[in-house]
């Protein structure tokens, strides 16, 4: 990468939003700017008609849409091509049968190693991830540079590149490499085997007494008694973008266009609360999580519909310009905006138990985790500094950290897109 061959891009003016259909025009007769604003008011438009019932002038924005929107545009046209999916399979919902019959057009087994494959190409090609385990295995390790017997509960992230790092970090410990025993809780029976074999192959390495706790089940139905906590283990868990699996509810009935209820940004959960004090029973030494810094929880589809639309023209744009310095590949781009659209499709088209993309700003969390008797901690210093080299090796293209307690976040430009935030009881 040559930091000097690329300046960074300027961001979008903003926009002011109506809700009426523009008249009919053709992709070619817009400038992209023109066009850009097009799409954001045919995709409100549309969101409305969706969410009051009006499948047929939902159907006709749609129909204008795809006349602009394109998969392998720019940026706010691929933006606009997968929002545009979702709210198709919203309408499209309405009959279950033909919703079904879409669904299961690929085998489990195809979507679970395709969403592999796409996890590793985003944790690999921008910096938001890699930024995430370096700031988590800095304070993991210096949190527990004295404990002989740690125990590591990962909710759901699986990824070799968080925990093979932070295995060499306990090999440098003050007293030589500690007893470590990492549970991991996923799903993906592939993904935990395939990580099972990496850890055991790399503590052996390290000569590093090791044990791997493999939990092929859901986070919604773990319980504490499969965790298999012992005394004397200092105690940490790791959660990266999974935790607010947890909200998922059946608030179908309050989903309706007219219903607004405006003081619901913090949404209690029955769930999410059971859970966080079941953790905070167990006593951890830290709780470390990672989310996406947006709250896609409303209960409006518009409301949610907004907020996705600012915080994935963001994601875009990053996407976008990893793209035009040459670092990714069309393939490359295409699948990970697929996986980017997975999340919209779940926030857009799902209601209830089955819409599980239900993120949170980190405000919100810190109220959630107060409610379960938890306090902020702030994060390892000399993590924050090394995350800081890292930012500014990737040269001047839009990425920042911001500390800003109860967390930090990792941004585009002024836009937060994860935050990362430290617990303790």
């Amino acid at each position: 990468m040559n930091p000097t061959s690329f300046s960074p891009p300027s961001m979008k003016p903003d926009v002011t939003l109506s809700l009426t259909i523009p008249s009919s025009n053709h992709s070619h007769s817009f400038k992209p700017e023109e066009r850009g604003v097009k799409l954001i008011q045919l995709l409100l438009t549309c969101a409305n008609h969706a969410s009051s019932g009006d499948l047929h002038c939902a159907d006709l924005c749609l129909n204008r849409i795809s006349q602009l929107a394109s998969v392998t545009g720019d940026s706010i046209q691929r933006l606009a091509a997968r929002f545009a999916t979702a709210l198709a399979y919203r309408i499209i919902r309405r009959w279950p049968g033909l919703y079904k019959a879409l669904g299961n057009s690929e085998s489990k087994s195809m979507n679970i190693g395709w969403a592999h494959h796409a996890n590793s190409m985003f944790s690999q090609s921008f910096p938001y991830m890699s930024l995430a385990y370096l700031i988590i295995t800095q304070t993991l390790a210096q949190a527990m540079s004295w404990d002989r017997v740690i125990h590591i509960i990962d909710l759901g992230s699986c990824d070799t590149q968080l925990w093979v790092r932070l295995l060499q970090k306990f090999a440098q410990c003050p007293m030589g490499p500690p007893r470590v025993r990492i549970t991991c809780v996923s799903s993906n029976k592939v993904m935990l085997e395939d990580l099972g074999i990496t850890l055991v192959k790399e503590a052996k390495s390290l000569d590093m007494p090791f044990q791997y706790n493999p939990l092929n089940i859901t986070l919604m139905d773990l319980t504490q008694d499969m965790l298999e906590v012992k005394p004397g283990e200092a105690l940490a868990f790791v959660s990266i973008l999974n935790l607010h699996v947890l909200l998922a509810q059946d608030d179908h009935v309050d989903t309706h266009f007219k219903v607004n209820n405006k003081n619901d940004i913090i949404k209690e959960s029955k769930k999410m609360g059971e859970f966080l004090k079941m953790v905070h029973s167990m006593s951890p030494k830290l709780v470390l999580v990672v989310e996406q810094e947006s709250n896609h929880n409303l209960t409006r589809l518009v409301d949610r519909f907004v907020e996705g639309l600012h915080y994935y023209s963001a994601i875009f744009d990053s996407i976008d310009t990893t793209f035009t310095i040459g670092e990714l590949s069309d393939e490359e781009r295409i699948r990970l905006e697929d996986m980017v659209g997975q999340e919209i499709l779940n926030i857009v088209a799902c209601e209830g138990l089955e819409r599980v993309e239900r993120h949170e700003r980190i405000a919100c969390w810190a109220i959630r985790f107060s409610w379960a008797g938890f306090k902020p901690v702030n994060l390892w210093v000399e993590a924050m500094e090394e995350a800081q080299q890292v930012i500014d090796s990737c040269g001047p293209y839009g990425y920042k950290l911001v500390t800003n307690r109860p967390g930090s976040m990792i941004c585009w430009h002024d836009r937060p897109i994860y935050s990362i935030s430290a617990w303790v009881i």
